[in-house]
This record gives structure tokens, C-alpha cells and sequence, in this order.
């Protein structure tokens, strides 16, 4: 859809005002005569052009007022073009205009026809720079590590943290619930590493018993027990110039924990049935639900083993602590199944969004993708609903001092807010029924973006 193209004309003659509002055409025109009615008007409509008079009242003699108004506009909304206007001292009003950021000028009297191209031009310009600013901005987006759709600060600074980690071959540790994503980022730490080139190899410590696990992870020789048919490579070595990602590391048994711990020493494996030292130049990622700490302690889990792969700890947040993500993730669902199964759902009703929103997942992404995998085989129509989610209203419990309180609860409305409205600023506030200044407001106080 096409942005409505509005442009404020800020003249204090009233006949010239009537002149030159007639003069443009497929434009919304806005008047202000003084430097007051112009920042309503900017704060308001926001206007992507603006036609300035430097000469504004009350300084019939000089251009101070007109210069204050210029910059109150451009500290208001940085990215408007503004074309001013002098009939006095022109060459050194230009001069000024434009040193304090005005996109161009014209001196009184006005030709219609040369300001009318000017005009034009300046909503060219403006249109070309918000585009660029969109496309940079979806490309930042996209560059979300490992391709996690996300748009929740506590997850973009996990993706960051990682980012920054990946260069060094450190052992890293990543701690969440089942079903946060740690397997997506992982990988997406070895993308982002110089081992890129090399595999990632990934094993879930707990769907493999424990009688077969040591094999899994260190291979074996031809012989060394019943069924070794021949020699097989272990996880480990298969990992050779590349990244080992053990999810799931607290199901490790402790009397394997101790291989693991020398190898993570000496860099060396050897395979069941065989006392040959194999060097192996591998990063190692861990992930794990479980309280390591309280494993230690009470001695499940070997202390020297988790310093070893504990280098770099990182911890991911549910899906509960990430406002608006869910919403994200479902449309990304719907999209994905849909179009696999061609079974025409399109969107969510607005009661299926709603209870999204207040659903505290505790199964996480995972139960997320589930959920709306099963709506999209079982809604009956185009459109997904509550029901067919089989979710409830559920009420997070809020704290008791009343200032945090409204915060935390604007901050989840705002977000939950801009993730149904896609990042659209003036869907946004039509869902939360106040005005874009407004939520503008507010998005800077609580530090969010869109």
C-alpha cells in the first residue's frame, strides 16, 4: 500500500497560504501560520515535506522564528525534507537553512511551477531513503543468527552474545528449556564461526542409551563386541575440523563423563577395542535443561568435566519471556504448514492471536509449532481460531508495586502489539488505540523498537 503523501505548508500570509495549498495536486495538504500550529501539525500527521517561511512572526524584521521552527522539525522527525523560503537576506538565510539540515530552498516571490518540482522531488527523495531504511532494516533482521525468527531484545542479545563468541574456540554452554532453540543456535554459532567449512555433527546425549552412547560418541573397532561388524567413526571424530554440538550433556553417566574430560584435555580419542590415540581437532557446544550446578553438587555431575565445557555460558529464554515472539513464530507456523499441506488456512482469528498472547507455553517453540501444525490440519474455515488451537486464557501474575505494573503491562501490550502488526507503527497504535506520537512516546521510554 502506498504511503499517503502529505506535505505541510507553513506560511503566515493568508492569501499566499490559499495560493499555494491550491497549487499542488495529489498531495494531503496541511497549513500552519506559526511556529506553534507547525509542530502540532509535524507531531500529529507527520508530513514527509514541509514548505517553510524562514520569516514567521512575531519577528517581522528577521528569520529567528523561522530557523526555530526548521529545528524543532527536524529534532522532531529527522528524516522530513524541509524547503524554506526568505524574501530577506537570501543568500545568507540559505546558507543557515541549510547548515542547520534543510533539504532546499526558494526565494519569495515564488515561481509555482519551479517550487511545485521541488516539491516533487523532495517526496521522491523522502520515498527512495524510507525505502532503503526498510530493506536495511529487513536485512538486519534477517541476519538473525542461525535464521531464529525473533524480535524480542532478551533473544536478539543471546544471538549477539553468540555472534561475538563464535570467533574465539571456546567450549560453549547453552542452558534453557526444552524446545527455546538451542540446537538452531548452536548451528548457527558454528555458520558464524571459522569452522564453518567443517561439520556439525549433533547428539542428543539422552535418546541414546547408555550402553550405546560411549560408541556413538568415540566409535569402534571391527570385533570389539557382539554385532561390531566393522569399524565404525564416533561422533567425535566425524566432528574433525568442525563443531560437536552434545545436547542434552547432564544425561551423560558419570563413568563416561571421565572419557569426555580427557578428551576435552587431551584432544585425543581412542575407540572402543582399540588402544590407538586418534588426535581430533573439534569445538565443542553443550546444551542442557538441567541445573548443572545442582548436579555437581550433589556429585551427578563431575565439576572439573562442566569448567571444561563451561568456558562460555549462555542462557536462553522461554518462549514466555519473549513478548511478541509467539505471534511471530505462529505466523511463520501457519505460513510453513499451509502451504505444505495446501490445506488453505490463511491467518488467525483475532481470539486465536489473543490467546497466543496470553498462553504461557510451557513447552516452548516446540509446543508452539505443534499447536498450530494440528489448527491448520483441523480448522474447519480459512482462518485458525482459538478453539482450533485448543488453548485457554491464561493470566500472568503481575507484580504488586502499581508502577511496575502498568510498565511491565505496557510493555507486553506494545510488543505483543507490534508483533501482530507486523512492525507496522500505524497498525500498532490502531491496535492499541492511541496515536503514533503517543506510542512513539512510549517506545522511547521503555527503550523498544519497532
Amino acid at each position: 500500500m502506498t504511503e499517503l503523501k502529505k506535505l505541510l505548508i507553513v506560511e503566515d500570509d493568508a492569501g499566499l497560504q490559499r495560493q499555494l495549498r491550491w497549487a499542488y495536486e495529489g498531495y494531503e495538504i496541511h497549513t500552519a501560520a506559526n511556529r506553534e500550529e507547525a509542530i502540532t501539525v509535524i507531531r500529529a500527521e507527520e508530513p514527509q515535506v514541509v514548505t517553510l517561511d524562514l520569516g514567521l512572526p512575531p519577528d517581522s524584521d528577521g528569520t529567528t522564528e523561522g530557523f526555530a521552527t526548521l529545528e524543532t522539525i527536524l529534532q522532531l522527525r529527522p528524516d522530513t525534507k524541509v524547503i524554506v523560503a526568505s524574501g530577506h537576506g537570501a543568500h545568507e538565510s540559505m546558507l543557515r537553512a541549510i547548515s542547520l539540515g534543510a533539504w532546499d530552498f526558494y526565494q519569495k516571490p515564488i515561481d509555482i511551477d519551479a517550487l511545485g518540482l521541488i516539491v516533487a522531488r523532495a517526496f521522491h527523495v523522502h520515498a527512495l531513503e524510507a525505502e532503503n531504511r526498510r530493506l536495511a532494516d529487513r536485512a538486519e533482521a534477517g541476519a538473525v543468527l542461525g535464521g531464529m525468527i525473533t524480535g524480542a531484545p532478551e533473544m536478539l542479545k543471546v544471538t549477539r552474545t553468540i555472534e561475538r563468541v563464535a570467533g574465539a574456540d571456546v567450549s560453549v554452554m547453552l542452558l534453557g528449556a526444552s524446545g527455546t532453540g538451542k540446537e538452531l543456535l548452536a548451528r548457527g554459532l558454528h555458520d558464524a564461526s571459522p569452522r564453518k567449512k567443517g561439520a556439525f555433527v549433533a547428539i542428543n546425549c539422552a535418546a541414546i542409551p547408555e550402553t550405546l552412547l560411549e560408541s556413538e560418541l568415540f566409535g569402534h573397532e571391527k570385533g570389539a563386541f557382539t554385532g561390531a561388524v566393522k569399524t565404525t567413526e564416533g561422533k567425535i571424530e566425524l566432528a574433525q575440523g568442525g563443531t560437536l554440538f552434545l545436547d542434552e550433556i547432564g544425561d551423560v553417566p558419570l563413568p563416561l563423563q571421565v572419557k569426555l574430560l580427557r578428551f576435552l584435555q587431551e584432544r585425543v580419542i581412542e575407540r572402543i577395542g582399540s588402544r590407538k590415540p586418534i588426535p581430533v581437532d573439534t569445538r565443542v557446544v553443550c546444551a542442557t535443561h538441567q541445573d548443572l550446578d545442582a548436579m555437581v553438587a550433589e556429585g551427578r555431575f563431575r565439576e572439573d568435566l562442566y569448567y571444561r565445557l563451561a568456558e562460555i555460558v549462555i542462557r536462553i529464554p522461554s518462549l514466555a519471556e519473549r513478548p511478541g515472539d509467539a505471534g511471530l513464530l505462529a505466523r511463520h507456523f501457519l505460513t510453513k504448514y499451509a502451504t505444505a499441506m495446501q490445506t488453505g488456512v490463511r491467518s488467525f482469528a483475532p481470539d486465536a492471536l489473543a490467546a497466543i498472547d496470553a498462553w504461557n507455553w510451557p513447552g516452548n517453540v516446540r509446543e508452539l509449532e505443534n499447536r498450530v501444525k494440528r489448527a491448520t490440519i483441523m480448522a474447519e474455515g480459512k482462518i485458525v481460531t482459538a478453539a482450533d488451537l485448543d488453548l485457554e486464557d491464561k493470566a500472568d501474575p503481575i507484580p504488586i508495586n502499581l508502577k511496575a505494573a502498568r510498565e511491565l503491562a505496557d510493555r507486553k501490550a506494545i510488543r505483543h502489539a507490534l508483533a501482530r502488526a507486523e512492525g507496522n507503527i500505524s497498525g500498532t497504535a490502531r491496535l492499541l488505540g492511541i496515536s503514533r506520537p503517543t506510542l512513539y512516546d512510549l517506545m522511547k521510554a521503555y527503550d523498544l523498537q519497532p
